[in-house]
């Protein structure tokens, strides 16, 4: 039984090999006459070539440009100058305070209080002044004459020096029972109404000077060094709106909690109309470079899996050479990465890099000298 079993094992086995060696014998004498394909790097946007035996390969001619390094941070609008302008005396207030979201100019009426006896009190020093001025003209001459001491003149010379510091005092009371804008601005706040009693310190009003307004954030203490006043800088509210400004002010101590430093940006005056505490996108100009704007789908890896792009040489060769990424464009007219790491204008192979390798030898269909 055994000795039938390995039989038919046998013949089944020559039958298996009979069947197979034929068809693999064929593939080989096939494989062996299949003429090897040819590699071809054309420009992109060139249309690719119908032969089977043809790889495509893009390339893409691309010269360095200058390229400013941005450092992002993230910031609010804040106004130039936020004052509550405060009462400097007690007083009602007589006149219907200034409406609030008012524009205002410097000297405009904010809160006006009642006079009651400051005026008097003018009058009552103007005369008093009137008096010692007399008094003393009238001792200059009596001393002219020897007729007066010394002491006398100049006692009424301190009297009249003294009238004179009542009248200014009594001009000031008045004056400051009109509270005014000390700037121009926005009126943001108001706190008092018709008949209300201020006391000295109380809040009349509060002003907002939007010219020009400011974008403030914070920048990390690594980056601290690449900004300097008078840098330029771009942002993008949340609303999408672009601004642009000028660094103002960058602080020398870092905040205690954050260890980052305070940016001020003031607005260039083409920006109107923006609110205070939005938040913004800041990208502030830092060094400038040499860098090439790629694709980004140009990049790849290596063995040891740096990143890199593959490029067409001297003598049409491939080379693989490694890049570091600076920045992106997010133009959509232009889009693509910046990257460092190459010298001087470059046929970058765009499409179909993953296709050849470090040192192939390819055809090339147009002069990458030129």
């Amino acid at each position: 039984m055994k000795k039938q079993q390995l039989v038919a094992a046998a013949i089944f086995g020559l039958v298996v090999i009979w069947m197979i060696v034929p068809d693999n014998a064929e593939t080989i004498t096939e494989a062996t006459t299949e003429a090897p394909k040819t590699v071809v790097v054309i420009p992109a946007g060139e249309s690719a070539s119908e032969d089977p035996q043809i790889i495509t390969v893009r390339a893409e001619r691309i010269a360095p440009q200058t390229y400013v390094e941005k450092i992002r941070v993230r910031g609010r609008t804040q106004a130039y100058r936020h004052v509550e302008v405060r009462a400097e005396q007690a007083g009602r207030i007589v006149g219907n305070p200034i409406p609030r979201g008012s524009r205002v100019q410097a000297g405009d009426l904010l809160c006006e209080m009642a006079v009651d006896n400051r005026d008097t009190d003018l009058q009552e020093a103007t005369s008093r002044q009137e008096q010692a001025q007399f008094e003393y003209a009238a001792a200059l001459d009596l001393q002219a004459r020897g007729l007066q001491s010394d002491v006398i003149v100049a006692q009424l010379k301190a009297a009249l020096e003294s009238s004179k510091a009542q009248v200014a005092r009594s001009q000031l009371a008045l004056e400051k029972t009109r509270i005014v804008a000390p700037f121009d601005g926005i009126v943001e706040t108001r706190t008092v109404e018709i008949g209300d009693l201020l006391n000295a310190g109380t809040v009349c009003a509060s002003i907002i000077d939007d010219s020009p307004m400011l974008l403030v954030g914070l920048v990390p203490e690594q980056d601290v060094s690449e900004v300097s006043v008078g840098s330029r800088v771009s942002g993008t509210l949340l609303s999408g709106e672009q601004v642009t400004g000028t660094v103002s002010y960058l602080a020398r101590a870092a905040d205690a909690i954050s260890r980052s430093y305070r940016i001020e940006i003031e607005v260039d005056p083409q920006h109107q109309n923006l609110r205070e505490g939005v938040t913004v996108e800041l990208q502030v100009n830092a060094n400038e470079m040499q860098a090439h704007l790629i694709p980004s789908s140009a990049l790849t890896l290596d063995d040891s899996g740096k990143i890199g792009v593959k490029l067409i040489e001297s003598g049409n060769r491939v080379a693989f050479r490694n890049v570091e990424i600076v920045g992106d464009n997010t133009n959509q007219l232009d889009p693509g990465i910046w990257v460092a790491g190459l010298s001087g204008t470059v046929t970058l192979v765009t499409l179909g890099q993953e296709i050849v390798f470090p040192g192939q030898r390819v055809e090339v269909n147009f002069d990458w000298d030129k």
